[in-house]
């Protein structure tokens, strides 16, 4: 199984395919593929890598990525616990408009379709606003046959091409240099080594040792691939962890959460945070039960 490129096995018959996956954890390694893909999380805790940036995600969440974004949905530590219950479910609709698609997105009906998938190239993550309706949509294709299955799938299109709110980009890189099948392997195991390990001492001798480079060399081969320093990926790695830790209150105290996650001075986590939130700590987690009081009053 390739991880770079990754080849998503589509049948004669169909065009648009509907996956719905249920195991132990995600498929754990970064890969990309020529098609669209359109993940609901069902069950499952972790953290999506897509092209430079990471992202919480849990059941309910829905990103769609963009053709050829190199990605991975990595599910929490406890998820690999030999002998866990923790299971994953997910639904995902895979689609290549430039395949077998490319002379539908051609049809001048489907030209703002067509731009709109291109302008959103580095993905997005549906707004929960509308969550239900395109989980509706998603479950109607993945339920019928056919061409019945292809109006579902362009009702589907529909809904995404009519959202009305800002999305923002989940990759912020946009000119990552295009990576060997070799080099998404390297990178893979360098994310999957920082992710077990964020919690302790990690050196720049350890992760370079992990892609068999000198210090030296993997500073620059990390930078050119990634858009990150190796510290930058390190402290949003324990940052998105903290934040993890903050909201689930599994914790006595915030310095508890500092340390749990690889901070050894509580000054220097307050100034790492800030920087990649935009908000200390306390802040955070303040402006977290405040939206969470607000959500449970509304829906009362």
């Amino acid at each position: 199984m390739k991880v770079l490129q990754f080849t998503i096995p589509v049948t004669h018959d169909k065009s648009v395919i509907a996956e719905k996956v249920s195991q132990s954890y995600h498929y754990p390694y970064l890969h990309r593929h020529k098609e669209v893909q359109i993940t609901w999380i069902q069950r499952g805790e972790g953290t999506l890598i897509a092209g430079n940036n990471m992202h919480d995600y849990s059941a309910g969440d829905i990103f769609v990525l963009g053709a050829n974004l190199p990605h991975v949905f990595k599910s929490n530590p406890e998820y690999f616990v030999p002998n866990s219950d923790k299971q994953v479910e997910a639904l995902t609709i895979f689609f290549n408009p430039e395949g077998v698609l490319a002379s539908m997105f051609d049809l001048p009906e489907l030209k703002s379709s067509k731009m709109f998938l291109q302008q959103h190239q580095q993905g997005f993550k549906i707004p929960h606003a509308i969550a239900d309706d395109i989980t509706e949509l998603m479950m109607g294709l993945k339920n019928s046959f056919g061409p019945d299955q292809l109006i579902q799938f362009l009702s589907l299109v529909k809904g995404l091409t009519n959202i009305k709110y800002k999305l923002d980009p989940l990759s912020s890189y946009g000119n990552l240099p295009g990576i060997t099948e070799n080099e998404g392997i390297r990178i893979g195991n360098i994310y999957n080594f920082i992710m077990q390990h964020y919690s302790e001492q990690i050196t720049l001798e350890d992760v370079a040792k992990v892609a068999f480079m000198t210090p030296e060399s993997f500073c620059r081969y990390f930078k050119k691939h990634t858009g990150h320093t190796f510290i930058s990926f390190l402290n949003e790695i324990r940052v998105n962890e903290a934040c993890k830790k903050l909201i689930a209150h599994k914790f006595e105290s915030i310095n508890t959460v500092a340390y749990k996650c690889g901070f050894k001075s509580i000054t220097n986590f307050n100034r790492v945070f800030k920087f990649v939130i935009g908000n200390s700590p306390r802040g955070y987690l303040e402006s977290y039960n405040n939206n969470l009081i607000s959500l449970n009053r509304v829906a009362s």
